[in-house]
């Protein structure tokens, strides 16, 4: 049999998730959030009946019994959902305004999405703020948009191909809905309008069309397992303690269910003492099949944390307890043997953070769930490298302290563009403290056809190759003292220094152009043996092009003194 769609909505805050949601239920629970912005995970099911309803011109019998939506805050609309083998959300709905744009979290979601593989489709929202917007009583998003002024529907085609260009600098070829050609191809954008609900059946005729089409296999579940879902919150509620929000997506689960809970250490085994459609009202269920939200209630609920795995184990509770365990070993991070200390609300959340911070060339020496501890300060403290006196907290509850750097926010990217900034300022301050006035590891090149003075003193073009070249610096060719760079001149003006990849001119006193420096000839920093031996002491704080240029001038300087720098 088939299970309801999974569609997560994604997006920067504010972009109108929430007030998409609320047109598709006919609620108003936007207006209800603290500052308009989603604070809790909230689950919608729409079943066949009323989608055709809302899409009065779908035409194709709905299959799937149905689309489940979730609108999260911020990261957990994936990073909670992930499961073995990928991520349990089916489709997306990226949602953006049209008048802002990709924005950072937009484009988090974006890299997410293209990690996980996972379809999407896009919501230009608040077309209804467009100059020249006129409300119509229409129905159809094609015949409002014809209703409209020349000026209103060129705005909104350049808005559009603006969000186009954006998502092409992504690797996605867009397209508005109406002029795609194909799905498999190209992301299909939909203006919409939350406050007047247009659009809103568009958006749902493409996403179930999508799902008949080309994830029937992806939805087919047997409804006679023991199920299989996910946490996605943990909170207290009035009458019954401690429950867990769920998602059961594949199976069949009942009161009474023993059930196997996914843990950082020993698996959580407990049994379900009622079981709660996900709604205001609570609508107590004995059983219930794949795709649903559910609250339940049980005992030992204290430590289960969001985002891990729930099974049904009425069978085989030990071989189930070991498989839970596996899939989170699965996602458990690979640590550095030296490096920052990471923690998270959710095992998703560490999983994401963690892929980004290792795309950035960032070490990580713990990664955690939960709030930061003291035990944590203490190894953050034991460090060397100061770089790496780091904890990110995202989302978790942080620690005062002055011992180390305590990095807190709730969005991936403000953590990991923060850790960047830190570690990149930090660096230069340690590089200044340690190497001071060291002379420094640069490589140049005489371009061709750029001698353009012989000699008192000769003037030549140069391209540096590697490291930053400064002024009244001696170098060399061979290892033995050439003459020094006396001044640099780049676009006409002169410079101090000229870093990697800039083409400048330089005067060199006291040697001839032809003779001691021909064209093509490549020069080196003349380093001071006793700045070689500190630059290679603290050589954490060179670029591997720094390293690699002082391997090549101790060749240069040891086939005349073969100890030179040891």
């Amino acid at each position: 049999m088939l299970r309801s769609l999974i569609c997560v909505f994604v997006g920067h805050v504010d972009h109108g998730k929430t007030s998409i949601l609320d047109q598709i239920r006919g609620t108003k629970v936007t207006a209800q959030e603290a500052g308009a912005i989603t604070q809790h995970i909230s689950c919608t099911k729409l079943v066949p009946e009323k989608l055709q309803k809302i899409c009065k011109n779908l035409k194709d019998q709905v299959k799937i019994p149905g689309l489940l939506f979730l609108d999260t805050p911020g990261h957990e609309a994936f990073t909670t959902l992930r499961k073995r083998g990928g991520n349990l959300a089916d489709v997306a709905i990226l949602v953006i305004d049209i008048n802002e744009g990709l924005k950072p979290q937009t484009i988090e979601a974006i890299e997410i999405l293209k990690h996980y593989k996972t379809p999407f489709i896009i919501a230009a929202n608040k077309i209804d703020t467009l100059s020249q917007f006129r409300k119509t009583e229409l129905d159809s998003l094609l015949e409002n948009i014809n209703q409209q002024s020349q000026d209103f529907t060129n705005l909104l085609d350049t808005k559009v191909y603006e969000l186009v260009g954006k998502l092409a600098e992504h690797g996605f070829n867009a397209e508005r809905f109406d002029r795609v050609e194909d799905y498999t191809k190209q992301i299909a954008i939909v203006p919409t309008s939350a406050k007047f609900g247009l659009g809103i059946p568009e958006l749902l005729m493409i996403i179930s069309g999508l799902a008949q089409k080309f994830l029937e296999k992806k939805l087919e579940i047997d409804k006679n397992i023991e199920g299989k879902a996910i946490i996605l919150e943990k909170k207290d509620t009035e009458g019954l303690g401690k429950t867990i929000d769920i998602i059961l997506y594949d199976g069949r689960i009942k009161e009474n269910d023993t059930i196997v809970i996914g843990n950082t250490g020993e698996p959580i085994v407990t049994k379900i003492k009622a079981m709660f459609e996900e709604d205001k009202k609570l609508i107590p269920i004995k059983e219930a099949e794949a795709a649903i939200a559910l609250k339940i209630s049980a005992p030992n609920l204290d430590h289960a944390i969001v985002g891990m795995p729930v099974r049904v184990a009425n069978k085989n509770l030990e071989e189930t307890k070991e498989e839970v365990q596996k899939e989170i070993e699965e996602v458990l991070i690979e640590a550095d043997n030296e490096g920052i200390i990471i923690k998270a609300d959710t095992i998703g959340s560490l999983e994401a953070l963690t892929k980004l911070l290792k795309e950035k060339n960032i070490l990580i020496k713990k990664a955690l769930i939960g709030d930061v501890t003291k035990n944590d300060l203490a190894n953050a403290s034991a460090e060397e490298n100061p770089l790496f006196k780091v904890i990110l907290a995202f989302n978790v509850k942080p620690i005062e302290t002055k011992e180390v750097k305590i990095i807190h926010s709730d969005v991936i990217y403000k953590v990991v563009e923060d850790i960047e900034k830190f570690q990149e300022t930090e660096s230069k301050r340690l590089e200044e403290e340690q190497l001071g006035n060291l002379i420094k590891p640069f490589k140049l090149q005489v371009l061709k056809n750029c001698i353009f003075h012989i000699s008192h003193p000769a003037i030549v073009g140069v391209e540096v190759l590697a490291g930053k070249l400064k002024s009244n610096t001696k170098i060399t060719k061979d290892g033995s003292n050439l003459t020094e760079v006396k001044e640099i001149q780049l676009d006409g003006k002169n410079v101090k220094e000229a870093e990697k990849g800039k083409q400048v001119a330089i005067s060199l006193p006291n040697i001839t152009a032809g003779r001691q420096v021909k064209e093509l000839d490549i020069l080196y920093s003349n380093i001071p043996e006793s700045d070689f031996r500190k630059l290679k002491e603290f050589k954490s704080y060179l670029n591997p092009a720094e390293v690699e240029i002082l391997r090549e001038l101790a060749s240069l300087k040891r086939k005349t003194n073969a100890t030179w720098g040891v």
